[in-house]
């Protein structure tokens, strides 16, 4: 009786073809964690500027009424991550004696490879 003893491995193009469907989603993945990366940066980046924002309207809480004006930073805001951010208020109310509320905005720009900006607006009352 002959017997054929038969390989029960696998063969070199099975290997191959695994090889490389291993190495196309591994380059996928490699892709997507870079995407993912750049949008958590990104989230950093707006939590930190609404924080600035939120400081502002917050000190504008605790100002004088003639002393909520217009006005901007005279310097950048390092932020922790390395970014600086510019920030500037507008101030509209209406006119004297009528003058019992102002809408403020506040708005934040940076720049971490594409221009962004982010703005809060709020109404202060006397």
């Amino acid at each position: 009786m002959n017997h054929f003893s038969r390989s029960s491995g696998f063969s070199l193009i099975e290997v191959l073809v695994s090889l490389v469907i291993l190495s196309i989603s591994l380059l996928a993945l490699a892709g997507l964690m870079t995407t993912t990366t750049r949008n958590n940066a990104f989230g950093g980046h707006l939590t930190e500027a609404a924080t600035f924002a939120q400081d502002k309207l917050e000190e504008f809480r605790v100002t004088a009424w003639l002393n909520i004006v217009d006005g901007s930073d005279p310097n950048p805001i390092p932020g922790s991550t390395g970014l600086n951010y510019n920030r500037d208020w507008t101030v509209i109310g209406p006119a004297p004696p009528n003058d019992t509320q102002k809408t403020v905005t506040v708005t934040i720009r940076w720049n971490d490879r594409v221009d962004h900006s982010i703005s809060f607006l709020t109404v202060i009352t006397r």
